[in-house]
């Protein structure tokens, strides 16, 4: 018999959106992870806050929608508003009931920009590290850097104020960093990941991973200059050595083989897994490293530095960012880092059962 298409205007419905979520859905095991972070977090948001005035949007379900944003790759304001209108699984997640009212797209950024400072996703960043402790080697890292591609056309780089030519883009043009800039994203960069490849205006995301689990445990965001590589590598480097009571390893590619690199690493008490440069000129890396064995399985980790950006890139948004100068990306990088932790974390969980 067939059934009838029946149309009904107005439902009434006594299921929850958490008795509709499935059970073994995997943000289940990620909202708990989130919620501890927040509720650490909680003093750290009632400083930014004023007594007085209306209502913001509350902070903890702000950063639980920039997450769903981030693992669904929902790729604006706008869409993922559209989302928590009418997805029940978006909904639970943030903390939102059935028929709560959805935030304006323009209210929602104008919040995010109040908030998320950089302190605010560091902050967020190292309470998931916390988290992430049972899973991370305390003596064996990974550090290498990423372009990410700005938020500008190649069309706005044009010559600096006050210089010959100012303000034109003409044809056949040379041009460099030392003679012009973007209109748009100043602090963005013309960069060339290698030589054959196109230069592009871009940022340089650079992640410390421990060879453990291929967790983050650093993050940091330069300029595409070329030479702030190894300068965040020593930074990261150093920040993980206080917090570690053994001599750490640091793996990297052919790329950090440098002299003053090298020679700084181990005045900072950390041996230098990196790869050694193929061409005829001396390697800073000799036999009293490679030697070792753990420098042969360091050299066999390396892979794990790249998975994070394969997937901040492919499902986060940092492949081509629509966020303009180096603090907002900065948040940005730090957040989305955060973020592939917390999607990690519970499959090591499981991994361990």
């Amino acid at each position: 018999m067939r059934g009838p298409d029946q149309k009904q205007d107005d439902m009434f419905s006594y299921v929850s959106p958490e008795e509709r979520v499935p059970q073994d859905h995997p943000l289940r095991k990620i909202r708990p992870l989130v919620n501890q972070v927040l509720k650490k977090m909680s003093p750290q948001f009632g400083k930014l806050y004023s007594e007085l005035g209306r209502p913001s949007i509350p902070p903890e379900r702000l950063l639980r929608a920039l997450l769903l944003q981030i693992f669904y790759s929902v790729r604006s304001e706008r869409l993922l508003m559209e989302q928590l209108n009418y997805n029940l699984l978006f909904r639970w997640f943030v903390g939102m009931n059935m028929d709560e009212q959805v935030w304006v797209p323009t209210v929602f950024t104008k919040n995010r920009d109040r908030l998320l400072k950089y302190a605010i996703a560091a902050g967020f960043f190292e309470r998931v590290k916390q988290l992430a402790e049972p899973y991370l080697s305390d003596e064996h890292f990974t550090v290498d850097g990423t372009p990410i591609e700005a938020w500008a056309s190649q069309k706005s780089f044009q010559r600096k104020e006050g210089g010959p030519g100012d303000g034109e883009h003409l044809h056949g043009d040379k041009r460099s960093n030392q003679t012009h800039e973007s209109k748009t994203d100043p602090d963005a960069k013309l960069y060339r990941k290698s030589s054959g490849s196109e230069a592009r205006l871009s940022y340089l995301g650079h992640t410390l991973v421990e060879n453990r689990s291929g967790l983050i445990v650093g993050a940091y965001l330069t300029e595409a200059d070329g030479y702030a590589e190894r300068d965040a590598a020593l930074l990261m480097a150093y920040e993980r050595r206080k917090h570690s009571r053994k001599r750490i390893t640091l793996g990297a590619d052919k790329a950090y083989d440098k002299q003053d690199f090298v020679k700084a690493l181990r005045e900072m008490n950390t041996t230098p897994h990196v790869a050694q440069h193929t061409s005829n000129r001396k390697s800073a890396i000799d036999r009293r490293t490679t030697r070792h064995t753990s420098y042969q399985i360091s050299q066999a980790k390396r892979y794990w530095v790249e998975k994070p950006f394969g997937w901040m890139k492919s499902v986060g948004p940092l492949r081509k960012v629509k966020l303009r100068g180096r603090d907002k990306l900065w948040w940005l990088f730090t957040f989305t880092a955060a973020a592939f932790n917390l999607w990690r974390i519970p499959k090591l969980q499981a991994a361990q059962t």
